[in-house]
């Protein structure tokens, strides 16, 4: 029978008349919980503790530590194998061959005889030690006995006692059965203890060489996270690029694949070695799994740097501490240093670290600067630093020109001798005309005395690759930009590399995204400093640093657009870079604009005042038929080359370069053309005077009709 509680729940319902109801509802109880099987229960635990965090990483430690301890002894086995047999010596020689370098594997074979033979004469020895052995310990034993019975004589003479003459005997007997007493009550003990420290020094062993599975390892270096650079990572690594030739070749070696690798240095924020590569194995094979080689190694693609250095088949690794290039380097000195002075001639720009963690410093004396990359990675900054701390040498003249315009130069203001800033094609025309203007003074140094020493002209164009692209003309409808032999910009920058380092007057050049268009590849090698931030391809990083920097590992198409922000790969004779090496990564300090305004602040006071020119000043407009008329004069001919010489005379700067053919370009179609008399050539008054009423006429018509 089935019993029900009986709930009696009273219901008030509105009240009708005098009467109300109640009303009882019985409620049935709840469904039994369904029961569940023990063997469900313990198996739902089982797991839940299986699968708990904290059981697997005990299980992990107890698996890596047994393993480190087993792993561990069986280095050390292989350790005191290799000292007692020859097998280290036919590895290094298995290894040799396979790199295919013979003199070295005749080496290792040269060792391993002189080994085995040393090691014969040894086992030799051993034939005879036995004899030699039971000879000395007779010898050592009858002595022995021999010097005791004398000291007892002499006691028992002494003693007047005969019995003394076996007490140091028996003495020396209870000594040693009281040693064997310590020995067998200490020896169990020692036993232990013995055991515990060996197996102490195999696990200390396998720890250091993380002899255990990934899956066993700590979580840091499972990750990979800060996993130390050790020669077994560094050949794994390059076993698994994918590389028959070089995956067969570490086969062979055996395990002593390290031999390819030279010491592993600390090297700034990183370590560096040098790979010996296989036979059948080029460099460029490596440089071109950058990045696979970098995931082996449990870093990423930028934290990787390949380089070729002098030694045939051998690559130089860099590789970065995790996350150590995301770190940023600290100021420069030229901010914290405010007593800082710059030396044009003899010293070196404070722009940055190397990777190394080193200073890069860099020499500007004599030569012509050009540094590009894409849009907002630090360019201008880069360019700004090299300038601000040449401001600090008083000597040193500026000629900039922005065509930017967004005010990143306004610190120089009363520094440079011209300042122009703008993007618009007049702009470009200004600073062409800026930079003719350094060819006209470079053309005075060069006229003048030998021996003169001149001071340093910088003409800097940032943005250049908008003075490039100009399609402005001027009169004479050559263009202004372009890269043909009547492009005005063009043409005076490449007299400038041509010529300006003889005599102090250097080019430097910003410019962005380069291509063959905004950046022609004249301009790009007659730059001596060359250096690139991000670029898109590896075509830009050709263009940037040259086939020479490009193809000895320099690649900063390969770093990270906003993220390497400041960071640039340089080719230059100015700055050390490691033997071998074509080129260098530099990062570089970071200056915003009110630190380069204390810097200019500092460089105008060591100036006595500096007036700055935003606008180039034109000539005055000539009228070249009048003056040619006006020169003449009254005489009713005179010679072309008296007519040169006036006219040089009446305005320096408008007719000093002319020649015969600027005359006869202008006289052309006038009616006044030079002429033969008495066999030379001349220009009549009556014809020019002609000339100017025709003209005078038809410029009247034309502003009448």
């Amino acid at each position: 029978m089935t019993e029900h509680a009986v709930s009696l729940h009273k219901t008030t319902e509105p009240t009708i008349g005098d009467a109300s109801v109640t009303t009882l509802t019985v409620v049935p109880d709840a469904p039994p919980a369904p029961i569940v099987p023990l063997w469900v229960r313990s198996g739902r635990a089982i797991k839940r503790i299986a699968t708990d965090e904290r059981t697997k990483t005990t299980g992990r430690a107890i698996a890596r530590h047994s393993l480190y301890t087993f792993n561990g002894g069986r280095i050390v086995a292989r350790r005191t194998w290799d000292s007692r047999t020859g097998s280290r010596y036919e590895r290094y020689m298995r290894a040799a061959e396979a790199a295919g370098n013979m003199e070295l594997a005749a080496e290792w074979e040269e060792r391993l005889q002189h080994f085995r033979e040393a090691r014969h004469r040894r086992r030799m020895d051993l034939l005879h030690s036995p004899v030699d052995a039971a000879k000395s310990v007779g010898v050592g034993v009858g002595m022995g006995i021999g010097v005791l019975v004398a000291l007892g004589v002499v006691m028992a003479i002494n003693n007047h006692d005969i019995t003394d003459v076996i007490t140091p005997l028996k003495a020396t007997i209870d000594f040693i059965a009281t040693l064997i007493r310590i020995v067998q009550i200490v020896w169990p003990t020692a036993l232990i203890l013995g055991s515990l420290f060996a197996l102490l020094a195999v696990w200390t062993v396998g720890s250091k060489q993380q002899a255990a599975p990934q899956w066993a390892l700590p979580a840091n270096v499972r990750s990979g996270e800060g996993e130390p650079i050790t020669p077994s990572i560094v050949v794994k690594a390059l076993r698994d690029l994918g590389i028959p030739a070089m995956r067969n070749a570490i086969k062979e070696m055996g395990d002593a694949g390290a031999s390819m690798l030279g010491p592993i240095t600390i090297a700034g924020c990183g370590v560096e070695v040098d790979v010996t590569l296989p036979s059948g194995v080029s460099t460029n094979e490596v440089q071109q799994r950058r990045r696979k080689l970098a995931e082996n190694l449990t870093r990423h693609e930028h934290e990787v740097f390949i380089t070729i250095p002098t030694a045939a088949r051998t690559v130089r690794l860099w590789v970065a501490d995790s996350g150590a290039l995301d770190e940023p380097i600290g100021p420069s000195p030229l901010v914290t240093d405010e007593t800082m002075t710059a030396d044009y001639t003899k010293g070196k720009a404070p722009w940055g670290q190397d990777l190394r963690g080193d200073a890069a410093m860099l020499s500007l004396y004599q030569r012509h600067l050009l540094i590009t990359g894409l849009s907002n990675q630090g360019k201008t900054v880069a360019l700004r630093s090299l300038a601000l701390w040449l401001a600090l040498d008083r000597s040193v003249q500026f000629l900039i020109g922005d065509l930017k315009g967004a005010g990143d130069w306004n610190m120089f203001m009363g520094l440079a001798t011209t300042l122009i800033q703008g993007p618009t094609d007049e702009h470009v025309i200004q600073v062409t005309e800026m930079v003719e203007g350094a060819v006209n003074e470079m053309n005075r140094r060069l006229m003048s005395a030998p021996g003169t020493v001149f001071p340093p002209l910088i003409v800097l164009v940032d943005e250049a690759q908008v003075a490039f692209m100009c399609p402005a003309k001027d009169d004479e409808k050559r263009p202004y930009g372009g890269s043909r032999a009547n492009s005005r910009y063009f043409m005076a920058v490449r007299k400038i590399h041509n010529q300006g380092r003889a005599v102090n007057v250097l080019m430097w050049q910003g410019t962005q995204d380069p291509t063959n268009e905004n950046l022609p590849k004249l301009v790009r090698e007659g730059a001596h400093t060359r250096a690139s931030l991000a670029l898109g391809t590896e075509s830009q990083a050709r263009m940037a640093l040259g086939d020479k920097a490009v193809d000895g590992g320099a690649a900063p198409n390969l770093l990270r657009p906003g993220l390497d922000q400041g960071t640039l790969v340089l080719a230059s004779s100015g700055i050390d870079i490691p033997a071998g090496q074509s080129s260098i990564t530099v990062r570089t300090h970071y200056i915003d604009d009110d630190a380069a305004e204390a810097i200019t602040d500092r460089a105008k006071a060591l100036r006595d005042g500096v007036t700055t020119l935003t606008v180039i000043e034109r000539g005055e407009e000539r009228d070249p038929l009048a003056d040619i008329a006006s020169v003449v004069g009254d005489a009713s001919r005179v010679r072309t080359q008296d007519v040169l010489k006036r006219l040089a005379t009446l305005n320096e700067d408008a007719y000093g370069k002319w020649s015969f053919i600027d005359l006869k370009r202008v006289l052309d179609g006038t009616g006044a053309e030079p002429y033969k008399s008495d066999g030379v050539m001349v220009v009549g008054r009556d014809r020019l005077t002609a000339a100017l009423a025709n003209r005078d006429e038809d410029g009247s018509a034309s502003a009448a009709g």
